[in-house]
């Protein structure tokens, strides 16, 4: 890939956004619904946008919460909606126009305590927890965050009474009545003066950084951290999680430091991803870059994103772990480790995760449930027990309690976090040493993401190819074993497709928000075989859709 001079160092001054104009350009400028990207559009993480581009402005927020709100009324979800913050420049704004929305319609509203920031997997955890035992009166949520997007860019999440992210059914409905309100000018949106929302009697402080806190120790073995002194150290990369780790390392007694507790909306501190972006993403090593430069102060360092959803693991033997390796080492210490998992729970993995992860799965002896791209697919799985763990090559992932009853169903950045220091105090090795082991036992796989142009035609196509369209039957020199259309764990469509090979597999699919189709591929065979494999998959996409060859692929 055509890395950017930045890549890794500390971001310019000329670089950061200027955030009075960002918040004044959110609450002047009004977007257009006749311009696509100026309409509201929910992706798999909520609708995402900038202000400065009109595609994250008040009225997207004020027609998404009034959306929420008629949603809700028509479901009959009328217990409280749980509300949370990241550390985005839009955030509190953001906040600040829903909760007007909110207080209007006369919903229940959960706001912290002092106005701290909410990680997304706190906000599921509230869910569940007032859920839990109830059959009416069920509590849901909302999630102001853009994730690990760079500064410019603000969002917005809406989590239903499973905790999950909602599926599109209920993303599609939200979407065209939110539209909708757009394109009559906001008529129908009602609203109520900030300073009368804050007073409203449907308007409360909830205390969410104890009642996540203090819960922790019935998800992860914080004893055996406590007791093995591992020495630990954290950056929150200025996300919501930042106030979190302070009260985790005096409740249990663990030797921890917060390496920059700094909250700035310009993200000043970070060091600059490979595109030469400014973007919190926990398993980019360039943003990572100054937490790989203190792993031999500490034991195990670690840090989340943004929202807190995604986890990035820095280990003394093999510095930041790509999310797979880490995905793989987590499955096999959490399914040796967990007496109280019953025999028949299942690993989750995303169709374009690493094969090691099935590898360790059938050692273990147990069932694969391979899903689509898209975390909500794990949501029911973990909330009736069927799923231990769901994990994406992102660096999302969730699993149970050690009772085996749901913890969250959203991603979760803390709880892989401590896990891996569960994993070092528990064995004496971190989890780059484990993941080492694995590769002597099964091969140490290659791995690699890449991108190609697409048209909007193109791109569809894509989505409904089907696998007798795939017309070779070898990749890469092996013979092609399963073409995929649909993920083997639960039948849905991928949006795409998959082929299988003995030790290299592709997988091709449409960007949802780009004019590209992704290919994701291994190989155990290292990385000129996967090579091979990169440029194969292209020429066979390129000949399912029967079109002249792109341009070569780029790496994201």
């Amino acid at each position: 890939m055509e890395v950017s001079p930045l890549a890794g160092k500390s971001a310019d001054p000329s670089m950061l956004v200027d955030v009075p104009r960002l918040i004044t350009t959110y609450y002047a400028q009004t977007p257009d619904p006749s311009v696509a990207a100026q309409r509201v559009a929910f992706g798999t993480s909520g609708h995402r946008g900038s202000a400065f581009e009109g595609s994250f402005n008040e009225w997207h927020v004020l027609a998404i919460a009034q959306a929420i709100c008629l949603y809700r009324r028509q479901k009959k979800i009328d217990g409280p909606l749980f509300a949370g913050i990241d550390t985005h420049a839009l955030s509190v704004p953001a906040l600040t126009s829903a909760l007007e929305v909110f207080a209007a319609n006369e919903v229940e509203v959960m706001i912290s305590e002092g106005d701290e920031y909410t990680p997304t997997p706190v906000i599921s955890h509230a869910i569940l927890t007032y859920n839990r035992g109830r059959k009416a009166g069920l509590a849901d949520g909302i999630v102001i965050t853009p994730s690990h997007n760079p500064p410019e860019d603000g969002g917005f999440k809406y989590n239903p009474p499973n905790g999950g992210p909602a599926d599109p059914e209920v993303t599609d409905w939200i979407e065209q009545k939110a539209n909708q309100f757009l394109e009559s000018g906001l008529r129908g949106v009602k609203r109520t003066p900030f300073e009368k929302a804050l007073r409203a009697s449907t308007t409360h402080r909830h205390d969410y950084l104890n009642a996540y806190v203090g819960d922790l120790g019935n998800v992860i073995d914080m004893d055996a951290i406590q007791g093995a002194k591992v020495k630990l150290g954290v950056d929150p990369l200025g996300g919501a999680a930042v106030h979190y780790w302070g009260p985790i390392a005096e409740r249990y007694g663990l030797d921890l430091t917060v390496v920059n507790e700094t909250v700035d909306p310009t993200f000043r501190f970070m060091t600059v991803d490979w595109d030469g972006q400014i973007r919190m993403d926990p398993s980019s090593p360039y943003a990572m870059q100054r937490l790989i430069d203190l792993k031999d102060r500490f034991e195990l360092a670690f840090a989340c994103d943004t929202d807190a959803d995604r986890h990035g693991i820095v280990t003394r033997s093999a510095g930041l772990l790509p999310p797979n390796h880490y995905l793989a080492v987590a499955v096999h210490h959490l399914f040796a480790h967990r007496p109280k998992w019953r025999p028949e729970m299942a690993v989750g993995k995303t169709v374009v995760s690493s094969r090691m992860i099935d590898l360790v799965t059938q050692k273990l002896g147990r069932r694969l449930y391979e899903v689509p791209v898209g975390f909500k697919w794990f949501v029911d799985g973990l909330l009736d027990g069927s799923l231990g763990f769901g994990g994406e090559e992102s660096a999302g992932a969730s699993f149970v309690r050690l009772d085996g009853s749901v913890w969250t169903t959203d991603k979760d950045g803390i709880v892989p976090a401590l896990l891996a220091a569960e994993i070092l105090a528990r064995t004496g090795r971190d989890p780059g040493d484990i993941y080492g082991e694995l590769t002597r036992e099964f091969g140490e796989p290659a791995y690699d993401r890449v991108e190609a142009p697409a048209t909007p035609e193109q791109k569809t196509m894509l989505e409904r190819l089907s696998s007798e369209q795939v017309r070779v039957k070898e990749l890469a020199g092996e013979p092609i074993r399963a073409i995929l259309t649909h993920a083997p764990g639960n039948g849905a469509p991928i949006g795409g497709l998959k082929v299988v090979a003995d030790t290299g597999w592709f997988a091709a699919r449409p960007s949802g928000t780009e004019d590209i189709y992704k290919i994701y591929g291994e190989s155990f065979r290292g990385p000129d075989h996967l090579r091979r494999v990169l440029d194969e998959a292209q020429s066979i996409v390129d000949d399912a859709l029967a079109v002249a060859p792109y341009s070569r692929p780029r790496q994201n």
